[in-house]
């Protein structure tokens, strides 16, 4: 047994290699100060490099131009702060005992302002020609068919159909009407979306007509009318184109009434209502106008006594009526109609008054008294006298027409 050796074998040197093995960890070991130096430079480079790059991006900055929007913006933002001071101006409460402050109002005329004149006078030309009821002259500028064309002086011509052109059944259409008459319508209709109005000559007739005939019966006029037919209560006519009708009780003799179609009568005007279109005639009426045409005021009557009313006598004048009121019956008072006269009692009395419209006659025998109540107390010396006191009062009642 032999002592081993530990270190026995680091003495063993393998063959081939020499003894100088470890000198290469020497070369490891060196420059220290080299790799400093070299990192250093590297890193002076880095920053060199950097530094170069910063200068290029510089020198290739673009450079901002302003265009003009631009500029509107900035003159937009301007106005803006401009007006918001402006505003806070206004908004602060105004200090009226501020010195050196004065206030100047002015008004500017602009865009918006308008000339009164001008205005209503615009206003009168757009203003539609032709409301309804209006009379309008105008001139024939077209016939068609059914119907023509008048021209009215307005946008559009009037429309007349037909059937408006006149009353009746017109045959010889284009014959009566031509280019170029003159002629009155009356607008009927008002104008429509293109202007145009509806215009009528036979509204224009019956207007006038109706015009005609109440002014005729006012003045207690009497004509004479053609019987066209007849119906159950009575004879129809036409008066300026319009229909008229006499009941059967208003005729003389309503017996055989029919008989009278195709004959001339002469009547006076009952009612006459345009708005309802009724025209009644009277045959009976047109003989009492007639007998009163031939009266006058102050002319002394003899009459029989018809009837007692608690208001007066009625008074047969020969186919007329005349009413003694009350009021003129005596001067006196009375306390009953009939202690003065009585039916069937001939009696005389003074026309008063005289309504051709309403066929009344009014009556007076008050004025034949020469003292107050005279008629009550002697009743007979008044009518036998009457003769003569009818002629004093005359001159009264001529007075009394010519202050009408």
């Amino acid at each position: 047994m032999g002592v081993s050796n530990k270190n026995a074998q680091d003495n063993i040197q393998p063959k081939g290699i020499k003894k100088d093995f470890k000198k290469p960890l020497q070369v490891l070991h060196i420059s220290k100060k080299d790799t400093q130096k070299k990192s250093q430079e590297i890193q002076n480079e880095r920053n060199d490099s950097q530094e170069e790059i910063k200068k290029e991006n510089i020198a290739i900055k673009p450079q901002i131009i302003k265009g003009e929007s631009v500029k509107e913006i900035e003159d937009s933002n301007k106005n803006t702060k401009a007006f918001e001071s402006s505003q806070q101006d206004l908004n602060r409460p105004l200090n009226f005992s501020e010195q050196n402050t004065d206030f100047q109002l002015e008004r500017t005329v602009d865009e918006f302002d308008f000339d009164e004149s001008a205005f209503l006078e615009a206003l009168n030309e757009n203003e539609p020609i032709g409301a309804t009821g209006e009379t309008i002259s105008g001139k024939v500028i077209a016939i068609e068919s059914d119907g023509l064309y008048v021209d009215i002086g307005g946008k559009a011509p009037g429309y007349m159909p037909k059937k408006e052109c006149g009353l009746g059944v017109i045959t010889n259409f284009k014959e009566k009407f031509s280019i170029g008459l003159e002629m009155e319508v009356l607008v009927i209709k008002e104008q429509n979306a293109d202007g145009m109005v509806t215009v009528s000559a036979r509204a224009l007739i019956l207007r006038q007509s109706w015009e005609k005939v109440s002014n005729s019966a006012k003045n207690g006029e009497l004509i004479e009318v053609l019987i066209n037919g007849f119906n159950r209560g009575g004879l129809t006519c036409d008066v300026d184109g319009l229909r008229g009708f006499i009941p059967r009780s208003q005729l003389e003799d309503g017996q055989d009434y029919q008989s009278f179609v195709g004959k001339t009568l002469k009547v006076a005007f009952l009612e006459v209502n345009p708005e309802s279109r009724k025209l009644v005639l009277s045959e009976k009426k047109a003989s009492l106008v007639s007998k009163l045409t031939s009266l006058e005021l102050g002319q002394l009557i003899e009459g029989e006594v018809l009837a007692v009313k608690p208001y007066g006598f009625f008074i047969d004048l020969g186919g007329a009526s005349g009413l003694l009121h009350q009021s003129s019956l005596t001067n006196g008072s009375i306390r009953s109609l009939r202690e003065i006269f009585r039916e069937g009692e001939i009696i005389k009395a003074l026309i008063s008054e005289i309504d051709l419209k309403k066929g009344r006659i009014g009556l007076n025998t008050a004025l034949l008294e020469n003292s107050a109540g005279e008629l009550i107390i002697d009743k007979q010396k008044v009518m036998q006298e009457a003769n003569e006191r009818a002629l004093k009062t005359k001159a009264l009642f001529d007075k009394k027409e010519q202050d009408k």
